[in-house]
C-alpha cells in the first residue's frame, strides 16, 4: 500500500492522470490517506512546520521487519517500477528462504545470486552474466 497526506480523491487523479501514463494499469497496489500527517510522523517524513511529507518508501514484509527505505525530498521524483522491482526481489528472496539473492538491477526471470563463500568476490561475474541477458 502507498500513504501519503493526500486525499483519497487526489490519489485517484494521481493514478488516473498520471500513473497509469507511467505503469501499465496504474499502481497495482490501495493508495491510503494520511490527513494529519500521523502516520508520515511516526516514519519520520512529516514536516509539521510546512505540512508535507518527504517522499518515504519503506518495503515492509509479511512480519512487519523493514527491508528497505528511502527518503527523498519532494522535488525529487520516485520511480514506481524501481519500487515494484525491489518488492519482486524481495518476495523472490523471502520465498527462497534465503538460499537466492537479487544482484543489482535484477529483474524477474533473470539470474539470482546464491549466497555462499564462494561468491564473496565474484559477485561482479554474477552480475555480469545475469545483466547480459538483458
Amino acid at each position: 500500500m502507498s500513504i501519503s497526506i493526500d486525499s483519497m480523491f487526489v490519489h485517484k487523479m494521481w493514478n488516473d492522470h498520471e500513473l497509469t501514463k507511467m505503469v501499465d494499469g496504474g499502481v497495482p497496489f490501495p493508495m491510503l490517506s494520511d490527513a494529519g500527517g500521523q502516520i508520515g510522523a511516526l516514519y519520520g517524513v512529516f514536516n509539521e512546520a510546512a505540512g508535507v511529507e518527504n517522499r518515504g518508501r519503506f518495503i515492509i514484509d509479511p512480519d512487519g521487519v523493514c527491508q528497505g527505505y528511502e527518503v527523498l525530498t519532494p522535488p525529487v521524483g520516485r520511480n514506481v517500477n524501481e519500487t515494484i522491482r525491489q518488492v519482486q526481489a524481495f518476495q523472490l528472496v523471502r520465498a527462497s528462504k534465503g538460499t537466492e539473492a537479487t544482484p543489482a538491477g535484477w529483474r524477474p526471470g533473470k539470474n539470482t545470486l546464491k549466497p555462499g563463500v564462494n561468491l564473496v568476490g565474484n559477485v561482479w561475474k554474477e552480475w555480469d552474466t545475469s545483466m547480459a541477458n538483458d
